[in-house]
């Protein structure tokens, strides 16, 4: 074809490409109206946002504002319950002291030389047991750690003797108030001290030797350089009796525990008090108390010695010793003492306790439970004891 038809043919093309061209445009035109018309639309959607945003946020600082007022005014409210209970507390611990006055506890010297003197008459003969008890401790078959409640020493305990589930608590130790709880569960559960009901006592006790039983608290009073067996009845909140401990020269019983001068035990035999002279003041030795009297029935030297010992309880008339380091680290019972004769020291079971927080403030056995109630280091901790005949060891 020749270069003259190619031009004629070139105004015939311009045509539809220009016309092609036009569509396009439209084309893109279109899109583009219906891209802002959706921008627009999401504007005013995002600000619509935007503004119920603001309001709730709004509204909610102004309940926040609401709930912290009210808070504000439940926590004043809660003080001042707390301060109404506190001295309602008061009153009643001051109603409960209000009793007869507690019997005369001076020191009659010539009933004191008497009881002295029988005692030491009776001073390491053999024991003649009340009961045919002869089981002695295998090993600690549990140990659960209850929580921890008050100082560092301390003392808490069941009735020994009784039936009743009350827990009582001495925080310290040197006061005058006795905390009782109700039942196990109340003692776990609550840290706080307006939970427990309070006994106020007319002396302050010293140490952690006290000890319930059947009924009765028997706690360790100081008096210049004596001490006093106190005999509270828990029932109407008065002293039944009191008794001059007739060992001169008295010095800690326990070496790692020096604050305790007399420990009042309990077993399937009754009660016993476990203490230290001058005299002899290497060994432990151990007396048989009557809970009625408070008399000294008959007393032993003990070849169980005070240095590193922590604590100590008796489980059928046999005294067992724990012992520890001055750097706390497991506790032992090392010395095994039978009053009867019929377990030898060195055939006694070598008991270990778990490795826990310290030493021990406190040890009470229980002869009803068979478990020990221990103070370590501000924990309330209770070993489950298992227990075998002593022909058995």
């Amino acid at each position: 074809m020749g270069p003259w038809r190619c031009l004629l043919l070139l105004p015939l093309l311009a045509v539809p490409l220009r016309a092609q061209q036009q569509q396009f445009m439209e084309y893109v035109e279109r899109r583009l109206t219906l891209l802002e018309e959706r921008i627009s639309q999401w504007h005013d959607q995002s600000s619509r946002y935007s503004t119920e945003l603001r309001d709730f946020k709004n509204q909610v600082l102004g309940m926040l504002e609401a709930a912290e007022k009210e808070r504000e005014a439940m926590r004043a409210e809660a003080e001042s319950a707390a301060v109404r209970v506190d001295r309602l507390e008061r009153e009643v611990d001051y109603l409960e002291t209000q009793n007869p006055a507690p019997p005369c506890v001076e020191v009659d010297e010539t009933l004191m030389e008497k009881q002295v003197a029988t005692a030491k008459q009776r001073k390491n003969e053999k024991y003649t047991k009340l009961t045919d008890c002869s089981d002695t401790i295998a090993s600690v078959r549990a140990m659960k750690i209850l929580k921890r409640f008050g100082s560092t020493s301390g003392l808490w305990t069941k009735d020994a003797a009784g039936n009743s589930e009350k827990i009582y608590v001495f925080d310290g130790t040197a006061n005058d108030t006795v905390y009782v709880f109700p039942r196990m569960r109340e003692f776990t559960l609550f840290s706080a001290t307006r939970k427990a009901a309070r006994i106020k006592l007319p002396y302050p006790w010293v140490g952690t030797g006290h000890l319930v039983y059947d009924g009765h608290l028997y706690y360790i009073r100081q008096q210049g350089l004596s001490f006093q067996v106190i005999k509270f009845n828990l029932a109407n909140k008065t002293v039944v009796d009191s008794s001059v401990f007739p060992a001169e020269e008295q010095i800690p019983v326990f070496g790692l525990s020096p604050f305790t001068y007399i420990e009042v035990a309990a077993d399937e035999e009754g009660l016993w008090a476990i203490y230290a002279t001058k005299e002899d003041e290497k060994n432990i030795c151990l007396a048989k108390l009557d809970p009625g009297s408070l008399d000294i029935e008959q007393m032993w030297d003990t070849p169980c010695p005070r240095e590193n010992a922590e604590g100590a309880f008796v489980v059928c008339g046999a005294l067992h010793v724990v012992y520890n380091t001055r750097l706390p680290s497991r506790s032992r019972v090392q010395c095994v003492f039978d009053v009867s004769g019929t377990l030898a020291p060195e055939d006694a079971s070598l008991v270990y306790f778990p490795k826990r927080y310290g030493s021990h403030s406190s040890m009470k056995y229980s002869p009803r439970e068979r478990q020990v109630y221990a103070w370590d280091d501000g924990y309330q901790i209770i070993y489950r004891m298992e227990m075998k005949k002593k022909m058995e060891v």
